[in-house]
């Protein structure tokens, strides 16, 4: 009986944590958690800065890569997945970011009922507490999610957002309220100067009950089934084999890339794909590792004159001074997320949403890598599409679950994402030349600036292009009538009893933001969903 539960929930992460934690309110129902990665013990999971050490601890993070193709021209990719409590969660960028109304209407339009703006609106606002500015019709007060302000300024952020005001776009104090628009300082999930993953915001407080068995470094490998039942998980810890059983359901939390390798590797998704790698095939379900989006991100970087920016801060004595600083609880570089500023605005005037995406930080990275700071004082710049059409994949490479999949994004494969790509970098390159950057910018090292002609940007882009880290879509959302859909509304895997997925493999489109807040909502919703909650009532909003 020990191994024995009401649920098994596979990854500890955005939405698994999420997920375990709400379900564990109830002390009648019995929740397992596999986590593969370790407990977040690692200092730098909590010092906000520390995301520069895990993104390369291979023991907190999957290190994954991509396949090369055009766009990056024949580059692999580094693609982080997070691998300890809180998952990805642990180890990102700290950026809390919704997306716009639209995106979510877009899911509910695909025929995914339930899961419009006004329906969503009510999880974002369970799982927020938002200390500082915000509309409480779209901001929540009391949930375990702390989203705060950037307590730390820099004359170089005041310039940026001020060049981006001259080109005429707004500042919008909020991002995550009524509009996306405008021009405005990250929110972020830091409080008190320590990260708040979802592990810490929903599940930790939980790890004492009797109800609850979290076990780490527990690799799942299969779905067990009883004909099209799944019936629990069998998973590697260490040298063991070790079989958990769910008598109600198994709850896939594993991620973009992890949920559908898992299915495949249990016999469920594109038959010919399974007789390649000898995984005999249980239900062909051919959309399983299919519809793989991410946000394909330039980074371009520029001297700075006139002002010390976080490089030189990083250093010697000045970076034991914010060291000090931050031990003793004052604004530090330490307590900061990787990106302090967002644009969010449109490529061309037609257009009724935004769909391009600036950010910007008063540091530099060496190859445009985000883990190494340049030695000379420096800023810099990403730009992507928000939206992007272009499709990948990702196919488990043998029946090993230790062998890493294929993980292909097919970077700007479409035409259309390319321009608008395109649209993004030149807006950023317009803010960074604007007179209010005039004082600060070194113009003799900049020569990124003065690339403008598409086979110019587009040599750029295979040379500097890199992952937005917001990986998406690979267990897609949608009715049975959609050939690619891998669960329905409700999550549950098409033709599988007790088996659902609940995380940002679902998404059927990718919403115009981070990922991770997206994420913690489909866990809130996932929650309701499996514990036969009612939801709450829409909210009604002004067109």
């Amino acid at each position: 009986m020990a191994d024995q539960f009401d649920y098994v929930i596979v990854g500890a992460g955005s939405a698994g944590s999420v997920i375990a934690g709400r379900l564990a309110e109830d002390p009648g129902t019995r929740v397992c958690v596999l986590e593969a990665g370790p407990p977040d013990r690692n200092l730098f999971i909590h010092i906000p800065a520390g995301f520069m050490k895990t993104f390369v601890n291979p023991s907190l993070n999957w290190m994954y890569e991509t396949e090369p193709s055009p766009a990056t021209g024949g580059r692999v990719i580094a693609a982080p997945r997070g691998k300890t409590l809180g998952g990805s969660s642990s180890i990102n960028g700290h950026v809390y970011s919704r997306g716009q109304r639209a995106d979510y209407d877009t899911w509910a339009q695909q025929g995914n009922h339930g899961w419009g703006f006004s329906d969503v609106l009510p999880y974002f606002k369970c799982a927020e507490r938002r200390i500082g500015e915000g509309d409480d019709v779209f901001r929540g007060r009391d949930g375990g999610l702390t989203v705060t302000d950037i307590d730390w300024s820099h004359p170089l952020c005041e310039a940026f957002i001020a060049g981006a005001n001259g080109l005429g776009i707004p500042t919008n104090r909020d991002y995550n309220g009524v509009r996306q628009d405008g021009v405005s300082y990250t929110q972020r999930i830091i409080h008190k100067h320590r990260r708040v993953s979802s592990y810490r915001g929903f599940l930790h407080q939980r790890r004492g009950q009797t109800n609850v068995d979290i076990r780490t470094g527990a690799h799942a490998s299969k779905i067990l089934l009883d004909g099209r039942r799944a019936t629990g998980i069998r998973y590697h810890q260490g040298d063991r084999e070790v079989e958990v059983s769910a008598r109600r359901e198994v709850i896939l939390c594993g991620g973009t890339v992890n949920s559908p390798q898992l299915l495949q590797l249990s016999g469920i998704g594109p038959g010919a794909l399974l007789r390649d790698i000898g995984v005999d095939l249980v239900h062909e379900l051919p959309g399983v590792g299919e519809n793989l989006r991410d946000h394909f991100a330039v980074r371009m970087t520029a001297r700075v004159k006139n002002s010390r920016t976080i490089n030189e801060l990083s250093r010697g004595l000045p970076l034991a001074g914010e060291v000090f600083k931050y031990f003793t609880g004052q604004p530090s570089i330490l307590a900061l997320a990787p990106t302090l500023v967002y644009v969010f605005w449109r490529s061309h005037d037609a257009l009724d949403n935004g769909d391009i995406q600036v950010s910007f930080t008063p540091a530099s990275y060496k190859d445009g890598v985000q883990n190494t700071l340049d030695d000379n004082p420096g800023m810099s710049i990403a730009a992507w599409q928000q939206r992007p059409n272009s499709r990948g994949h990702i196919r488990a490479r043998s029946a090993d679950p230790r062998d890493k999949p294929l993980i292909q994004p097919n970077y700007l494969a479409e035409e259309s994402d390319r321009q608008t790509l395109f649209s993004a970098i030149r807006l950023g390159q317009r803010i960074l030349r604007s007179p209010e950057m005039a004082p600060y910018l070194d113009t003799g090292n900049t020569p990124a600036l003065d690339i403008d002609s598409d086979d110019a940007l587009w040599d750029l882009t295979q040379r500097r292009g890199t992952t937005g880290f917001h990986l998406i879509g690979t267990c897609r959302m949608g009715p049975s009538s959609d050939a690619l859909a891998v669960v329905d509304d409700r999550l549950i895997v098409h033709g599988i009893d007790g088996l659902r997925v609940a995380d940002a493999s679902i998404m059927p489109t990718m919403p115009s933001s981070n990922t991770n807040a997206p994420t913690i909502m489909i866990g809130e919703k996932a929650a309701d969903m499996i514990s036969g909650k009612t939801p709450p009532a829409p909210v009604l909003l002004d067109d």
